[in-house]
């Protein structure tokens, strides 16, 4: 899709404070996919989608949920980890989209997985150091990302983490399977320049 259309699109359903995070996210998208060899126009269309359905009523993201075959238990997780697959599955549905890594970068924005592709890297990491966000941390991690895209998605997984603890919320299970699967890249990583 044209990148201009996609922006139209996602307008509309965003507050002008997420569409201005939406373009910092797919500029930070394809700074990243460059420097890390993923497809850019893949890069660019997860990241203007990616927060596609975040202003959709709650209710209707739970009873999408509910009826459309997602993980069930997002429902016991917040509201704040439902945006991310429902948008998903409204992008496809919606906006015709069917590319299934630029679908699963959506997916998977928020909570990371144990086992992400390169692409998910790039939409989770620029979602969260995009040039408007401002909070402790995020410069460590901005940094990172310019030498190492797994050291930095593990700091931003680490953060978000002891964030959510410290708020004493919940935190929703794959978060936990990124960290370890990040935990494990890095080390293969380790031991194969050791070796090799």
């Amino acid at each position: 899709m044209e990148r201009t259309k996609a922006l139209e699109i996602v307008k509309k359903q965003l507050t002008e404070h997420r569409f201005i995070h939406t373009l910092g996210v797919e500029e930070t998208s394809l700074a990243l996919a460059k420097k890390y060899g993923v497809d850019q126009k893949k890069a660019e269309t997860a990241a203007i989608f990616h927060d596609y359905a975040k202003f959709r009523p709650k209710e209707e993201m739970r009873e999408i949920v509910r009826s459309k075959g997602l993980s069930q238990d997002l429902l016991f997780y917040g509201n704040e980890v439902l945006h991310a697959p429902v948008g998903a599955y409204l992008v496809e549905r919606e906006v015709g989209i069917t590319d299934e890594d630029i679908l699963s970068a959506i997916y998977y924005h928020t909570t990371g997985n144990g086992a992400m592709t390169t692409l998910e890297k790039v939409i989770f990491l620029a979602d969260y150091i995009e040039p408007n966000r401002q909070f402790p941390g995020v410069e460590s991690v901005r940094e990172m990302a310019e030498n190492d895209l797994d050291q930095a998605c593990l700091m931003a997984v680490k953060n978000t983490i002891t964030f959510l603890m410290k708020q004493n919320q919940k935190i929703y299970p794959l978060t936990f399977e990124a960290y370890n699967g990040l935990l494990q890249e890095i080390k293969f990583k380790k031991e194969k320049e050791c070796t090799g």
